[in-house]
């Protein structure tokens, strides 16, 4: 409950509230991009500043590693199974975004543990970037497949071939992404300047994060609730999807967090990331990358079902269990 009388919490539901009774709030697309490079680039600065501090130990590299895990075997089981219900180009590109991760949610989720005073390593925000991309790549690999099998009209084959792109492009567009690359260079500034950087830059990336994460979160709101139109159309085995499939990757992930002897914290991000799905990495690849593929379908879930509830709920539990199995 106390997740959610959080100031930043409570504009989200604000937003979604603002969304549904159809107000004409609403925030300009230029300052919403400018707050979500500034959360990246505070949150990279911030775990920068902590692996300075703690250096490249055992316990950085085998949460990477396991980080890195996931990132391949959570597309790989979801197109496993969704392709039975869905064709095969909406099945990878649903793949890939539950198999990439939502920055907005794993800031909201450091917001939560610092809030709660449970520490954790600042190699979980290199973690999320290794997250991002290798399902967006193996999304490509399979439609790539999916074309090549495909006997269809001259028109689809022509329609697929526009689509194709090699997956190591795909990766270079991933790794050098605006948002993403933010994110590395600053966790890399952040190495670099270490405990006078961090003095330095307080202000920034602490006094202020708090009312951004606020101002950014209320206008996801907003936009949440613009997506939910789009639900009512949706098989309730995709919703079903959409709810339960967080669940699974979270535990999965909380497996790999004891096989790995994590930390409470470093636990509970790593289960927040696993449940997160990405909205804006994924589609933008995806709508070049596999046209054929439904794009409303991917956005609509993840953004209109996933997000709010990992927001609202998933954050808290997810964070709960961690504390349960790992200790207090």
């Amino acid at each position: 409950m106390s997740n959610l009388l959080d100031p930043a919490i409570l504009f989200f539901i604000f937003g979604i509230c603002a969304g549904a009774v159809k107000s004409n709030l609403e925030i300009p697309q230029p300052i919403t991009r400018f707050l979500s490079l500034y959360l990246l680039m505070a949150l990279g600065l911030r775990g920068g500043f902590e692996l300075a501090h703690s250096g490249l130990t055992h316990t950085v590299i085998s949460g990477l590693l396991a980080a890195l895990t996931l990132a391949i075997v959570i597309p790989l089981i979801g197109y496993t199974l969704l392709k039975r219900v869905v064709v095969g180009f909406d099945a990878a590109a649903l793949a890939a975004t539950y198999g990439s991760v939502s920055a907005v949610t794993f800031i909201t989720a450091t917001r939560y543990l610092d809030n709660h005073g449970i520490p954790f390593g600042g190699h979980m925000a290199a973690a999320m970037a290794f997250m991002e991309s290798p399902a967006i790549v193996m999304a490509i690999l399979f439609a790539n497949k999916l074309r090549n099998n495909a006997e269809g009209s001259a028109r689809d084959t022509e329609a697929a071939q526009s689509g194709a792109r090699s997956p190591l492009h795909i990766l270079k567009e991933s790794l050098t992404d605006g948002a993403q690359f933010l994110l590395i260079g600053s966790v890399v500034v952040g190495i670099l300047s270490g405990e006078s950087g961090k003095a330095a830059m307080q202000p920034f990336v602490g006094d202020l994060f708090r009312g951004m994460l606020a101002f950014f979160l209320l206008d996801m709101g907003l936009v949440t609730a613009r997506n939910f139109p789009s639900i009512k159309s949706l098989s309730p085995w995709l919703a079903a999807y959409a709810v339960l499939a967080p669940i699974a990757h979270a535990m999965l992930a909380l497996v790999m967090a004891m096989v790995t002897n994590m930390s409470v914290g470093d636990a509970g991000l790593l289960m927040v990331l696993a449940a997160s799905a990405s909205y804006i990495a994924v589609p933008a690849a995806l709508r070049f990358a596999i046209p054929e593929a439904n794009a409303a379908l991917y956005f609509g879930l993840s953004l209109g079902i996933t997000f709010p509830i990992n927001i609202l709920i998933g954050i808290p539990a997810y964070v709960g269990i961690a504390q349960f199995v790992f200790g207090p």
